[in-house]
């Protein structure tokens, strides 16, 4: 795609799955990538995977639901590879439980990383896109959000929030040169969506569920992800902002 040669592109999560996987597509594009992760082992191997194939890339240490941390790490990135041109929100946390059951505590760790995080993010590198007048932001929410998802109350509520905000935010930057977009995940065997399935007290007839559901019958992987998130961060999404987009077998379809 158009526009992503020796661009400097931050990724969350970029040790997992779609993070991973989105990191490798980056860079066969020609970008230069910025793997953040908590887990910064993860993170490594991601960016030695894309070194060993002959692309640019650097790992991080990054907690993104500690803001003054983010602002560390996103200087950190800069001064090693150049001004951040795009930002794509990856980083996740879910758990399978019914709303009755969770608690608060679980409230605050869904809400810390997959609303905080973001918005921790967006503070950390809009100052520097709004002072270039350019920039590319892709948030990757669910599909839970636009239709809701059994055992998924707060998740879906955080991931909402984060397609509300990435509106909001994609009006008050348009004249700034700068596109939010919003890429929505259906179901997609990673170790988040293994994890979740944990929860349930029958995990392989939760994901049954789940792969009836979808109408291409199948559940996602992270590969069916990065072609989105490439396109919304390339120079061919250059007049599309604000939009929302779901990559999930057509699971949710949404006019």
């Amino acid at each position: 795609m158009r526009g992503l040669r020796d661009k400097l592109v931050i990724v969350t999560g970029g040790g997992g799955g779609i993070g991973g996987a989105t990191c490798r597509r980056f860079a066969e594009a020609g970008a230069r990538i910025a793997v953040f992760d908590i887990d910064l082992p993860a993170a490594e191997r991601t960016a030695s995977a894309i070194a060993a194939a002959g692309g640019v890339a650097q790992a991080f240490a990054c907690d993104i639901t500690d803001h003054a941390a983010v602002l560390r790490a996103v200087a950190a990135a800069e001064a090693a590879l150049g001004p951040v041109d795009v930002l794509v929100n990856n980083a996740g946390w879910d758990v399978f439980r019914l709303f009755k059951d969770s608690t608060p505590e679980e409230w605050q760790k869904l809400i810390a990383i997959n609303l905080v995080g973001a918005l921790n993010m967006h503070h950390a590198v809009l100052p520097g896109m709004v002072a270039r007048k350019a920039g590319r932001i892709v948030n990757i929410a669910s599909d839970a959000a636009r239709v809701g998802s059994t055992g998924e109350a707060v998740y879906a509520a955080c991931k909402a929030g984060l397609i509300g905000f990435s509106k909001t935010l994609a009006r008050e930057h348009a004249r700034d040169g700068i596109t939010v977009n919003v890429v929505c995940p259906g179901p997609t065997a990673t170790a988040l969506f293994e994890g979740y399935k944990q929860g349930a007290g029958n995990p392989a007839k939760l994901e049954e569920a789940f792969r009836r559901a979808v109408p291409m019958g199948r559940i996602g992987t992270p590969e069916d992800l990065p072609g989105a998130i490439l396109f919304f961060a390339s120079d061919e999404a250059a007049f599309i902002t604000g939009q929302v987009l779901s990559v999930s077998g057509g699971l949710t379809m949404v006019g």
